[in-house]
């Protein structure tokens, strides 16, 4: 008996150890005449995904910053990504207000030299299975701030940098 409470013990044990949140990356490329690149991860933490990332080759400035509905990236000036992700049917919007597409995300803001760090806790998205999965979708920078009005894009303009949103 106690050896069987043993064995069950150590096997939920190593069972715990061995469960990882779900994770993804992107490599982010330029677009056609851009120099914009970088790197971003992507971790669920319990009902949200924190999302970071390092950029480079910008403009100086505030850039709209969106999670396509597609992923690809094919397209020269990435208009193979799609549109907006928006599987909840909502109005473009600011991420920080209860009513925007699930893939608007906070304004990307590259520095003098070109480059921007990016951390955000969002939710309305997921890595795990769901009309939220993010998993095999693009992430976009664009030239131009959001003004996270003008429907459906935000009037960020062109797109600079594309990068598939691959798990881990």
């Amino acid at each position: 008996m106690c050896r069987s409470l043993l064995l069950a013990a150590s096997l939920l044990a190593l069972s715990a150890c061995a469960f990882k949140a779900p994770s993804a990356e992107a490599v982010l490329k330029p677009t056609k005449g851009n120099t914009a690149s970088g790197t971003m991860t992507f971790a669920q933490q319990g009902d949200k995904v924190l999302i970071t990332g390092q950029f480079t080759g910008l403009t100086p400035g505030a850039h709209g910053f969106h999670i396509h509905e597609k992923g690809d990236c094919s397209a020269m000036d990435a208009t193979s990504a799609g549109g907006h992700f928006n599987p909840f049917g909502q109005r473009h919007g600011d991420p920080s207000k209860p009513a925007h597409h699930a893939g608007d995300l906070p304004m990307l803001v590259a520095g003098a030299s070109g480059q921007a760090r990016f951390n955000a806790l969002m939710d309305g998205i997921t890595l795990d299975s769901g009309p939220g999965n993010i998993v095999g979708r693009s992430i976009v920078v664009h030239a131009d701030p959001d003004d996270f009005t003008t429907q459906p894009t935000g009037n960020s303009g062109a797109r600079v940098a594309c990068g598939v949103i691959k798990a881990r």
